[in-house]
């Protein structure tokens, strides 16, 4: 009896067994049809949307790169950039799409694309295609950064990228500007932070697509050419490119407000910026048909007189576009006084025109609709045409007449009408965007393309005392019109981690664009913040930038166990990681003096010495993993690494700012 129990207990216990796990079968069959078929109306908690939408919604970042699509007169393309929320700087190498007739995002995702970067130039070729030379990046604590001299081409139609790789190219750099001449790609200017300064550039660079080779024309010592800048306009001519204004830092002595001895006025060196006024012109001469095809062309800087009616005051940081023989400029900065405190600044809201060949600036300003004339003249036309339509309906009526038919069977005839008649296709309405008539919030650094006439205004950067306002929004402008600003998006999200007593923008500032009302009684709204992915998610997006910053960046914290002592870094020679460290390295054997070390009682030289043997065995020891890492930058197209512990303050930084 007792084995007839356990054996009916055990098949039905095998039963349930069997039915549950049939029923989760059923379950998870159910399942994936409903998602492969009503996927669009679940609530099913499997799927985050919003991670998925935040995933491809494109993200608000400053120094990226926008230009109009080459290969379709409906689309923009926007790369890289960089958001600072004032803990973290986060960098991007997404590609995005903007269809302008459907007023849509679209993010492309490739295997082959450039490393995050910010401060990058690109620029279309003759032949229709895109390329992208330089940029920066820096770790998240911007601790260390580096700058890349990779070449990319960008094919617009495909989206595809292609790294073009040549045994003689420019330098790594930032902040320089590219334009197109014929076959050739026109490279000048930028700047390139090192550990001892910051260093403005003046090389010129042609990059023949054809031939696949660069050129790099060294003129005589006594030929005028532009200073070293960055940030300047830099726009195609029918003979070459032309060159307008800049920004850089020079060298300058100040009053150190302390007297000598002598009673004289004690001095020091600082950097002083300077935004450039200035214009050239490029001549660049083809070789001859007969020539070789290794020829370069030949070229020549021509200085041209300063511009009429150039912006007043001077600003750096105004955002470039071209068209149609004019370079169109938004918005800038305006560094007012330099203090203890800082740099006030004052920032602008005006858009100009440069027209190339006459040499002068033009402000656009914006035109309100003439809706009382436009009134007027309906009204004289509605007058005007009356007449007319009496007399037409005098002759439709005499012609129903004459045909044997009445006019009441008629309206019959066309009420009757077969409501099933095939009517035209539906059409997708887009959304009215809101249009204004003043311009967006003042900035800098915003960046500007052009498309059928349509100027597209993105992003930018506002600062106010300590805080950097990233806007996250795009504003479009006709420029055949000026009718009107219309906007494209805007987005705001509060993710400012720096201090909160900057938090928000003087009552001042909200006052003046409160009262700047459109038709419709609203405003073109003050300073957006930024929106996308939070920053407690930078780990992750970190991940899938280059490793070697996670072991160079000064700032991140060390374990108990670790070893506190410096590190050489890639690229760097012995004699300059010790010139760097040497006060570490004295610093060490001091320590090691006092604890009763053997080498006690020795003389600064003899100290040194011992300090330079500590450097030395270190630089070596560590010699296998810093090669290894100097070919993975080489691979990747980085520069020098550098960390702004490092810097001395009269150095400066090109700055984030400019």
């Amino acid at each position: 009896m007792g084995k007839k129990d356990r054996k009916s207990k055990t098949a039905e216990q095998k039963a349930r067994v069997t039915a549950k796990q049939e029923k989760k079968a059923a379950q998870k069959e159910k399942k994936g049809k409903f998602k492969g078929e009503g996927a669009a109306d679940s609530d099913a908690d499997d799927v985050d949307l919003e991670a998925v939408r935040q995933e491809y919604e494109q993200q608000a970042r400053a120094s990226a790169t926008l230009i109009g699509s080459p290969s379709n007169a409906r689309e923009l393309l926007l790369f890289g950039g960089e958001y600072f929320n004032g803990a973290l700087a986060t960098f991007y190498n997404d590609l995005f799409i903007y269809l302008i007739d459907k007023d849509e995002w679209r993010k492309v995702t490739s295997p082959n694309s450039p490393l995050p970067r910010s401060g990058h130039s690109w620029t279309r070729s003759i032949a229709g295609d895109i390329y992208l030379f330089g940029g920066e990046f820096s770790s998240p604590k911007q601790g260390t950064f580096y700058h890349y001299n990779d070449f990319w081409k960008l094919d617009p139609s495909t989206r595809e990228w292609t790294r073009i790789e040549s045994k003689k190219g420019p330098p790594a750099r930032s902040g320089h500007r590219m334009t197109y001449f014929k076959q050739y790609v026109v490279l000048f200017g930028g700047f390139q932070d090192t550990s001892q300064q910051t260093k403005y550039l003046q090389d010129l660079w042609l990059y023949d697509t054809h031939g696949f080779t660069w050129y790099n024309p060294v003129l005589p010592p006594a030929t005028q050419k532009p200073d070293p800048r960055s940030s300047f306009s830099l726009h195609p001519h029918e003979a070459g490119a032309v060159l307008y204004g800049g920004y850089s830092r020079v060298k300058a002595t100040a009053v150190a407000g302390k007297q000598t001895k002598g009673g004289g006025q004690a001095t020091r060196s600082v950097l002083k910026p300077v935004v450039h006024q200035d214009t050239w012109f490029l001549r660049i001469i083809q070789p001859a048909s007969d020539a070789l095809a290794s020829t370069p062309p030949s070229i020549r800087w021509e200085r041209r007189k300063k511009p009429v009616n150039s912006p007043n005051p001077t600003r750096a940081g105004a955002g470039q576009a071209y068209h149609k023989g004019r370079g169109i400029a938004f918005g800038g900065v305006h560094d007012v006084e330099e203090s203890e405190e800082g740099i006030d600044s004052e920032f602008f809201d005006t858009l100009f025109a440069w027209n190339i060949e006459r040499n002068r600036f033009f402000q656009l300003t914006l035109r309100r609709p003439r809706t009382a004339a436009k009134k007027q003249a309906i009204e004289r036309s509605v007058r005007k045409g009356r007449g007319k339509l009496d007399e037409e309906d005098l002759l439709r009526n005499l012609a129903a007449l004459e045909a044997k038919g009445s006019i009441e069977r008629d309206d019959a005839l066309k009420a009757s009408a077969d409501p099933e008649d095939p009517q035209p296709e539906d059409i997708t309405v887009m959304p009215i965007k809101t249009t204004y008539f003043t311009m967006p919030h003042p900035r800098f650094n915003a960046q500007l393309a052009v498309q059928d006439d349509v100027l597209y205004i993105f992003g930018g950067t506002y600062e106010h005392a300590d805080r950097e306002y990233t806007f996250d929004e795009m504003w479009a402008i006709d420029l055949g019109k000026l009718d009107g600003v219309q906007e494209i998006y805007k987005r705001e999200v509060e993710n400012w981690e720096g201090s909160e007593d900057e938090s928000s923008v003087s009552g001042s500032e909200n006052e003046k664009y409160s009262d700047e009302e459109n038709v419709d009684g609203q405003t073109p709204g003050g300073v957006s913040l930024p929106v996308g992915e939070g920053y407690e998610d930078s780990e992750t997006k970190d991940k899938t930038m280059l490793a070697p910053l996670e072991t160079l960046d000064a700032e991140d914290p060390v374990g108990a166990n670790a070893d506190t002592r410096p590190h050489p870094r890639p690229f760097e020679s012995l004699r300059e990681f010790f010139a760097r460290t040497s006060t570490v390295w004295q610093d060490i054997v001091l320590d090691h003096m006092r604890k009763g070390d053997p080498s006690s009682g020795q003389s600064v030289k003899e100290m040194r010495k011992v300090a330079f043997d500590h450097a030395e065995t270190m630089w070596w020891d560590c010699r296998e993993e810093i090669t290894a890492l100097e070919d993975e930058q080489e691979e990747a197209g980085i520069g020098e690494v550098v960390n702004i512990a490092d810097r001395s303050h009269d150095a400066g930084g090109a700055g984030r700012r400019r």
